[in-house]
């Protein structure tokens, strides 16, 4: 299994982004990580949730548009120089970066950065030969 985000499309309204939380909050979804990307017309909200079903479900009833997504989810030590030497492995190995987000780790010192991949095979291959490990939750 692979950690999976949910991206919500979302007019460029005041309220849109409140009416999402409480969507997810009246069908008792936990946020792990959230990030959004705005232009003048539309925002697309990026989500790591504790139930992708019952949220998808949700928010597609309440007439919002989602799509589901694999991306790479990273647990590094909460220190300097941890997020450059991912940086790094991926520059050298060629793996193009398309966004990442970060969000903090349920573990003491650690933190989580959540990679969307250009090639999301070939990124976790290099992550796997170097000794790095994603995770599928947390």
């Amino acid at each position: 299994m692979q950690l999976r985000q949910i991206s919500v499309f979302l007019e460029n309204n005041a309220g849109r982004l409140g009416d999402v939380t409480r969507v997810l909050a009246q069908a008792g979804i936990n946020l792990r990580a959230i990030s959004i990307a705005d232009t003048a017309d539309f925002g697309i909200l990026r989500l790591i949730v504790n139930n992708n079903e019952a949220a998808i479900k949700a928010l597609n009833d309440a007439g919002f548009t989602t799509r589901e997504t694999p991306v790479a989810a990273l647990e590094i030590e909460d220190a300097p120089g941890s997020l450059a030497q991912v940086m790094e492995l991926f520059q050298n190995s060629k793996v193009n970066i398309e966004y990442l987000y970060a969000s903090l780790s349920t573990k003491p010192g650690k933190a989580v950065v959540i990679f969307k991949l250009e090639d999301h095979e070939k990124g976790l291959q290099i992550v796997r030969a170097n000794g790095l490990s994603t995770i599928e939750t947390f």
